[in-house]
């Protein structure tokens, strides 16, 4: 069953076949993304760093904050899951400072506005996240033995395994969630879980909507 909702979601819409030889290039391929994310990096620590003091002192964080912070993440996600082989796409030089998704990329990433948030949680959030960044660390190597396993599991069969990705596609969505606590983005304590999340209107990602109802009987 899915989570409840949260406020971060993440999907990756891209087939499982991907050719042979994109592992042993894709690292190369990226390095200009990953200089403008290293630049991206340094102006989200800027925002988060000044969220902090309007948290503190308005319980809100302005909406271009936001939306800028939205941005970034998704940027990476985008780099993240090309870097990592899971699609053939290049990902876009996109800079649209937008909370939810553009739709522009196989890589989606939306992120729902905090509204009024609790001033004084700022102050330990750092403390209330440990036990993720605990848990985390062993996921981590998980995934990224999995992620091993895939680079040779692409090299000879042209096939990322459904399963290994979905696993390594859940350890992002966790940090994703955990990134977006730490940067005062929601008051939601993230989910111990890699499971995706249901969209607005509580639907699993990728379902069909239900169907309407059967008219009232005439007569």
């Amino acid at each position: 069953m899915p989570i409840e909702r949260y406020p971060a979601r993440f999907e990756l819409d891209a087939p499982l076949e991907v050719a042979n030889w994109r592992p042993l290039v894709h690292w190369l391929l990226a390095i200009p993304h990953i200089i403008v994310l290293y630049a991206l990096g340094v102006v989200s620590g800027v925002l988060a760093f000044l969220s902090f003091f309007t948290v503190l002192f308005t319980k809100e964080i302005p909406d271009g904050f936001v939306r800028t912070q939205a941005m970034v993440l998704r940027y990476e996600l985008r780099v993240q899951t090309y870097v990592m082989f899971m699609r053939e796409d290049y990902p876009p030089f996109s800079f649209s400072t937008v909370a939810h998704d553009d739709g522009i990329d196989q890589t989606r990433m939306s992120l729902d506005s905090p509204g009024e948030l609790n001033r004084w949680l700022p102050l330990v959030k750092w403390l209330l996240i440990i036990p993720h960044l605990f848990v985390l660390f062993f996921v981590a190597i998980g995934a990224a033995v999995v992620h091993l396993i895939s680079f040779f599991a692409v090299l000879f069969t042209g096939r990322y395994p459904a399963g290994m990705r979905e696993f390594v596609l859940g350890f992002l969505r966790w940090a994703l969630r955990v990134n977006v606590y730490v940067m005062f983005l929601t008051d939601d304590y993230p989910p111990f879980s890699l499971e995706q999340s249901p969209p607005p209107g509580g639907a699993t990602p990728g379902s069909a909507a239900p169907p309407p109802p059967p008219p009232p009987p005439v007569g």
